[in-house]
Formats: structure tokens, sequence, C-alpha cells
């Protein structure tokens, strides 16, 4: 059974003009789907598009990045689509089929691993971050937001303290 993503524990969206960030918060009639995130982010200034962070009941994280007409997605965790509409809608998003994955304990991650590799986070710095189980959604994106440049904003605006 699939619930409603009422239980979202942040939904920022990040763009840089000028080469300087700015970071907001989506609303919840945005976090719908991946396309009602698409188009929020459509919506706004940028040079090279925005990316949108929205993490899950400490449970997985989206990263959608639209930049023109094109939308990239990750997903952290594939197994959270049994669960979460909108794990689902980005499963849906990606063209997966049907994983039905044995151990549910395992995190996948699915999606582009280098959806922000022309902003400094490489496919193989995603990958190794995800695989970290230890790691909850919000230290994992803080870490992202860091290594692409705009951290502290982040950091603000989901109320962690910079270390």
């Amino acid at each position: 059974m699939v619930e409603h993503d009422d239980r979202i524990d942040f939904a920022l969206a990040a763009y840089r003009a000028d080469g300087d960030w700015t970071v907001q918060d989506l609303t919840h009639d945005h976090l719908g789907d991946i396309e009602t995130i698409a188009d929020a982010l459509r919506r706004l200034p940028g040079d090279g598009g925005a990316v949108a962070m929205v993490a899950v009941d400490e449970d997985f994280f989206v990263i959608v990045r639209v930049a023109g007409s094109t939308t990239r997605v990750l997903l952290s965790d594939v197994t959270a689509a049994e669960d979460w509409e909108l794990a689902e809608s980005a499963v849906e998003f990606l063209g997966l089929p049907d994983l039905g994955l044995e151990d549910e304990d395992d995190q996948v991650p699915a999606g582009d691993l280098d959806l922000l590799g022309d902003l400094g986070m490489q496919a193989m710095e995603m990958g190794l971050l995800l695989d970290d189980v230890d790691l909850y959604p919000d230290e994992i994106l803080s870490d992202v937001a860091r290594r692409i440049g705009f951290g502290d904003q982040f950091d603000d605006a989901v109320g962690l303290t910079s270390a």
C-alpha cells in the first residue's frame, strides 16, 4: 500500500545565477510526483537549471535536476517505492521494471548518479555516499550540497549545524 507523502523531512530547490547559489523551500503542493517537482524547478531562474532535494521520513531522498526540457532523477532507495508515492513516481519516471527485491534492508539506488557531475559531484563519489548505510538522507544531501557549492545555505534551510 502506498501512503501519502506527508512525512517530508524537507524539500529544497537550489539554483545558481551569476555564480551565486540560491536555496528555497518547495511547497508541499510541488511534491506530488517527479513531474510536479520538475515543473516547479522549470519556473526558477538559473544558469544551469535547478536542483531539488527532497528527503522523506529519514528513509530515502530524491534529487531532481531540470535544465531546459531535460529532467534527471536520482532515487536513493528503490525499495521505498513500496511505501511512498514520491519514490514510486521516481521509479516510474526512470522506467524501471518491478524489481521484486528479496531483501528490503538493502538500499538500492536508481537513476542518474552523475546528474550533478558538471557541478562537482561525480558519479563515483555519489555512489560511495549512497553505499554508506549509516548516513541519513539529510547527512548525504548536506554533503552533496557542500560539494557542489551551497552547503551552508542547505544546512541553514534544514536546520543542520555546520561541523
